[in-house]
């Protein structure tokens, strides 16, 4: 078997390991396909590159993660849960309400998704997929609610879970209305999150789902993050949450988003 061909002939093994630890400090841990992607390397050559025990990383469940902080040392779920609290509410009450009884949802990671999991309609008899703790704490003590978990490698970057096993899980299930979530969405660049794990879930569960619903606070409009999951195009809907400047909505024009200003 030959190896990929790299992109940069040039770079040395100490220059892929500076790469790989900025992209594990900005995600917290990056799938071992994804940091041979990263490199343009083969999969044998990161795991080579990481095989000295001057590399400060290391490789566990098909992830490099940081050798001193194995689960993360990126908590941005911290950081993100006062942010544009008002907006995100807004934007998971409008989505919430087109949950129908007897519905399979899938509910992705974030703060924007555990408000989502709060608005969810009361004693509504649902079937909930989901891979964060924070939502798996709301929809867990719901009264006729099936949740199914998806377990792995913890990240707390994300308070989420990720595994080869837990995708190949989410492809078995029947999922009416995937809910989205983003930390940027710009017209030309399309959806990005900043956590290199997600990518691979929000992708299989997008081309799974009957509809994938993409709800975000209008702060995320016009912004891009390290990981791309999706174009634009994708989305049956897209709900913001939040005023959003006439100069920013021009370039949504053609997409099916729809602004939420105000409580119903």
């Amino acid at each position: 078997m030959t190896e990929t061909p790299t992109a940069r002939p040039s770079e040395t093994r100490v220059q892929r390991l500076q790469r790989l630890r900025r992209a594990v400090e900005t995600s917290g841990a990056l799938h071992l396909k994804d940091a041979a992607e990263l490199l343009k390397v083969s999969e044998m050559t990161v795991r080579r590159d990481l095989a000295g025990p001057e590399a400060a990383l290391a490789l566990l469940g098909g992830y490099v993660v940081n050798a001193a902080s194995p689960t993360g040392i990126k908590y941005t779920f911290e950081q993100e849960i006062d942010q544009h609290t008002q907006d995100k509410r807004l934007a998971c009450r409008s989505a919430a309400a087109s949950i129908k009884e007897g519905d399979t949802i899938f509910i992705d990671c974030g703060t924007t998704m555990q408000s989502l999991a709060d608005c969810l309609p009361e004693d509504m008899p649902l079937s909930v997929i989901c891979y964060s703790l924070n939502v798996a704490s709301i929809v867990t003590h719901r009264p006729a609610t099936q949740v199914m978990l998806m377990g792995g490698l913890y990240h707390p970057s994300s308070q989420s879970f990720s595994s080869d096993d837990g995708l190949s899980y989410l492809r078995r299930l029947g999922v009416n209305k995937a809910f989205i979530s983003a930390g940027g969405l710009h017209w030309t660049r399309g959806a990005s999150c900043s956590n290199f794990h997600e990518v691979a879930i929000k992708q299989a569960v997008i081309a799974t789902a009957m509809e994938s619903i993409l709800v975000v606070d209008a702060s995320k409009l016009g912004s891009l993050k390290p990981a791309s999951f999706s174009d634009v195009s994708s989305f049956s809907r897209i709900i913001v949450g939040g005023s959003v400047p006439a100069d920013t909505r021009k370039h949504f024009r053609s997409l099916p988003v729809e602004y939420v200003t105000s409580a119903a």
